[in-house]
């Protein structure tokens, strides 16, 4: 690979990592008071509302079933008027934030579903209201299940971003669509592939790490 090309490949990543970490950060955002509601409204939970709790499981599993790449030209007005531009990769961090928090919601509430009913109860009898319980029971003892939920969350983003590029997004998919398969440079192709390759495993190696380490300080 040419210098320049060795350039390009740093500042897509730069690119990728952008838009990994912007939509992680708002799919973490919007998912985890979707994944509150579904954790509290469900029978026998802090707050029980089985209709509200159907409502927003619909709505969550039908988020999630849209295929990516469908989600991210329906949106484009929506993705025009956030951010001023359909391309780009402060473009592609709009359909990739809503694709992904739906996602973690879930993963989200079955983090929080684990977190062991007798505590709750514990701390009910001792007069803590539902916020409380909420802030300093349910969410601190979900913290390593909610870590794990995070990084297969940005995993699966690492791989969207990549599609996204590869529609104007920018990034590594841009990088490895325009030089790699357009003008048949397969060194290309295969020096983005192992970016990518690298950039998994590190996320994952990380948040297991980050997991065990929380896990081993929430443990009684």
């Amino acid at each position: 690979m040419s210098p320049q090309l060795v350039g390009a490949l740093f500042i897509a990543l730069g690119e990728t990592l952008v838009m990994v970490v912007a939509s992680s950060f708002f799919a973490a955002l919007l998912g985890l008071p979707l994944g509150l509601l579904l954790t509290a409204t469900a029978p026998g939970h802090l707050l029980p509302h089985p209709a509200a709790h159907r409502v927003l499981g619909v709505i969550v599993n039908a988020t999630r079933s849209i295929p990516f790449i469908i989600l991210l030209v329906s949106i484009i007005p929506l993705t025009r008027w956030v951010v001023g531009s359909s391309i780009g990769t402060a473009a592609a961090i709009v359909p990739l934030s809503l694709s992904a928090a739906p996602f973690v919601a879930r993963l989200y509430e079955e983090a929080l579903r684990g977190v062991d009913p007798a505590t709750i109860e514990a701390t009910r009898s001792f007069g803590a209201s539902r916020w409380q319980i909420v802030t300093r029971v349910l969410v601190p003892e979900a913290v390593p299940g909610l870590v794990t939920a995070t990084t297969v969350m940005v995993v699966s983003l690492v791989g969207a971003s990549a599609m996204a590029g590869a529609i104007g997004g920018g990034g590594l998919g841009d990088l490895g669509i325009r030089y790699g398969y357009q003008r048949f440079q397969p060194a290309v192709m295969a020096a983005v592939v192992l970016v990518l390759i690298v950039l998994v495993n590190g996320v994952q190696w990380l948040g297991e790490r980050l997991a065990r380490h929380l896990s081993r300080h929430t443990r009684p």
